[in-house]
């Protein structure tokens, strides 16, 4: 009696499946606009639809940024603090100690560069304590979230920062061909990495890298160069993130960016990104920002109390693990 071999999938087969996953949440987002538009006669206007898209840009590129470094098969929980201080670093920087400045009053035409340089480095920094020091990342980004939440409260004592550089408040307020700025640049940011991630030589060895990190290294991949330029690039889009959300709001809150860690990975998770790395794309973790969006907005209109939305976000990624167990077979550690 001869033992069977198992017949492994058809590559065909495995390539429309993974299609079909990356385009799963997009009967969702129509059934939530059915849902909108029953709720509430204003929830399909136009006014009202790019204001749920702005206010989503933010957390998109920490989406963004988190998706990238999840796909590198690390993950990085001191985001949300890089969107609070890397712009209350940079404007502090550039206004009078009047304002609740640090008294150095730089031109305040480094304020964009100075922000996004802030985050990038807290990003490198964390890759040096990861891979050279070969330290825990959920230690280590962790221990960072704290570190610079308390440096961000240091930098502004505690209260917020409303003077602000021209260059800041134009990025959060500027209108592009009928569009908030900032809705253009979260989508051709997204756009960048999606192209990347599929066509380009650096995105195939994100995948490899966070697949099978000593695999990938046998193959020749500069694995730690490949995690630290995540780290980096996911650093910088935080930054950004923080610039838009602080040009919107005309300030730099004393708490910003406080809680949005969870719903980052609320939006990668529903989207499909993998919590075991090398796995998940670009476009889904889009569609699972568009669906919290939707769901908060929906939510708002109905009237429900905004203390209950963080327990609905929480569900959502309980049933998320839920449906990926069940449709991979594979238990996520």
């Amino acid at each position: 009696m001869t033992a069977m071999t198992p017949v492994a999938p058809a590559p065909g087969r495995v390539v429309r499946i993974s299609r079909f996953r990356d385009l799963a949440l997009v009967p969702a987002i129509l059934v939530l606009l059915l849902v909108g538009a029953l709720v509430d006669p204003v929830f399909l206007t136009r006014v009202n639809l790019i204001n749920v898209l702005q206010q989503q840009t933010e957390l998109a590129l920490v989406v963004l940024a988190e998706a990238i470094i999840l796909i590198s098969g690390k993950f990085d929980l001191s985001l949300e603090s890089i969107v609070g201080l890397a712009p209350a670093l940079a404007v502090a920087l550039v206004i009078p100690a009047a304002s609740n400045g640090l008294g150095t009053e730089w031109a305040t035409a480094l304020a964009v560069p100075l922000c996004l340089l802030a985050g990038a480095a807290v990003g490198a920094f964390n890759g040096l304590l990861i891979l050279r020091l070969r330290l825990s990342a959920f230690i280590v980004t962790l221990g960072m979230l704290i570190v610079l939440r308390g440096l961000q409260i240091g930098i502004t004592g505690g209260q917020n920062l409303f003077e602000l550089p021209p260059s800041v408040l134009y990025l959060g307020n500027a209108v592009w061909l009928g569009l908030p700025a900032s809705i253009w640049l979260a989508g051709l940011l997204f756009g960048a990495g999606i192209a990347t991630l599929r066509y380009l030589r650096q995105g195939r060895a994100l995948y490899a890298v966070g697949g099978n990190v000593d695999a990938a290294r046998a193959a020749g991949i500069r694995t730690d160069r490949v995690i630290w330029s995540a780290l980096v690039v996911g650093g910088a889009l935080a930054a950004l993130a923080g610039l838009l959300m602080t040009g919107r709001l005309g300030s730099v809150a004393a708490a910003q960016g406080d809680g949005m860690i969870f719903t980052v990975f609320a939006a990668a998770v529903i989207g499909g990104i993998s919590m075991d790395g090398g796995k998940g794309t670009l476009f889904g973790a889009l569609c699972g920002v568009i669906v919290l969006g939707l769901i908060n907005n929906i939510l708002t209109l109905a009237g429900v109390s905004a203390q209950w939305i963080q327990a609905i976000y929480g569900l959502i990624i309980l049933v998320a693990l839920l449906l990926a167990r069940l449709t991979t077979g594979k238990a996520q550690d």
